[in-house]
């Protein structure tokens, strides 16, 4: 049983129903924070200002990690169509399924255009692999130039899914 202090008019069953399973994302998001790749334990952060800050900016990275996820979720191991599994239950209290999208990138570990399915650790590994090298020639050792490598296919496709162009949106800084 889910009761509320809203009236039945605002807020109705289904949707009480659907607020109270969505607290296991926010607690997803707690144990992210707490436990792994954001470590919001403030270890070496004394001060109540530096602890606020922290805890701050380990909320701004899952803020920015969410809507990656929520783009990227078409070659992650993500349900991307969770409306269409959600249509398919007929009330909220039943156990939600995931997609037949998410299955078949489940079964086959590969997308529906043929690319490998990442978890969104693994992808972020991958896109680290991208590099700008400082290079010169034999011989010419002051003619320096930048390079840049070639992104693979999926590399290509996570910065389609993300609105990005590698060439135009990474930031440069030349040093000597």
């Amino acid at each position: 049983m889910i009761r509320t202090s809203l009236e039945s008019a605002s807020l109705g069953a289904k949707a009480a129903v659907e607020a109270y399973k969505s607290l296991a994302s926010v607690e997803r998001a707690f144990i992210t924070m707490k436990a792994s790749r954001l470590r919001i334990r403030p270890v070496h952060v004394y001060s109540e200002d530096h602890v606020r800050a922290h805890v701050f900016l380990c909320m701004l990275a899952y803020h920015v990690e969410w809507h990656m996820r929520q783009r990227l979720a078409p070659i992650l191991f993500e349900d991307d169509d969770r409306e269409g599994a959600r249509a398919h239950r007929d009330s909220p209290v039943e156990k939600a399924e995931v997609s037949k999208s998410a299955k078949a990138k489940a079964d086959t570990k590969r997308t529906p255009d043929g690319l490998p399915v990442h978890s969104f650790t693994t992808l972020l590994s991958d896109l680290g692999t991208l590099m700008l090298n400082h290079a010169s020639l034999p011989g010419q050792p002051d003619s320096r130039f930048l390079l840049a490598s070639e992104p693979t296919e999926l590399q290509a496709r996570a910065f389609e899914l993300l609105g990005m162009d590698p060439d135009r949106d990474a930031y440069i800084s030349v040093t000597d």
